[in-house]
């Protein structure tokens, strides 16, 4: 049970569901109408395409899903750690996920499936970034796992079993994210087409740089207290 959330658990993991619905929404309407944050349908064309003997799908999606994969092990090797907390390098995989982004846009527009497996990388990087906390898993790049457990608690709750509110809540606002950030995106797109992206981008680089001179200043301040 979480017996405590810190405002920055919420606002941190809403804010990047939210990126991550952005991103996912330029994806689809873009010009292949491939979904980018999430692997499960992906994983799926794959073998699809190797089964029709698709060529050019084949090489579309595997991309796809092994840039999200590397992006997953760019996280490991900055964060370190699986549990989400103060003190960790979060600032500088944000602003690594930001050019991801802005890397994205130009090949996007230029119809290249590198533009899809950038912006694939970036997503993986993010969601490999916060993954769990005080035992909840948190995940902001889609929302199989959230609607699985929100359906657990609803069901717990439903027998009359002790559900934990924070962990509901956290979920709640998980999902109300990543939708938020679909409206947002698909709304952005027409009118900005694949420029949508740089709304993700300058928000985890303004996140990311704003984190790092916090915990630089909150270092300072200890070793003065020293």
């Amino acid at each position: 049970m979480i017996r405590r959330l810190p405002r920055w658990v919420w606002f941190g993991g809403t804010l990047l569901a939210l990126l991550a619905g952005v991103v996912n929404a330029v994806g689809y309407l873009s010009f292949d109408h491939q979904a980018i944050t999430h692997m499960t349908g992906t994983t799926t064309l794959v073998g699809v395409s190797a089964v029709e003997g698709d060529g050019a799908g084949l090489v579309r999606y595997l991309g796809a899903m092994l840039s999200f994969l590397l992006g997953a092990a760019v996280s490991g090797m900055i964060v370190r750690d699986t549990s989400l907390q103060l003190g960790q390098r979060y600032g500088a995989a944000l602003v690594i996920e930001s050019l991801l982004l802005f890397a994205a846009v130009p090949l996007i527009h230029d119809h290249a499936n590198a533009g899809l497996w950038v912006a694939a990388a970036a997503c993986g990087l993010q969601n490999a970034m916060v993954t769990t906390f005080s035992g909840a898993v948190v995940r902001t790049t889609h929302v199989t796992g959230i609607l699985t457990d929100l359906g657990l608690l609803i069901g717990h709750r439903l027998r009359g079993l002790e559900v934990d509110r924070r962990r509901l809540r956290l979920y709640m606002l998980l999902f109300g994210g990543f939708l938020g950030g679909g409206f947002a995106g698909a709304f952005a797109f027409g009118f900005w087409r694949e420029r949508t992206l740089l709304l993700p981008a300058v928000m985890a680089a303004l996140t990311g740089l704003g984190y790092i001179a916090y915990r630089r200043r909150g270092l300072r301040v200890s070793d003065r207290s020293g």
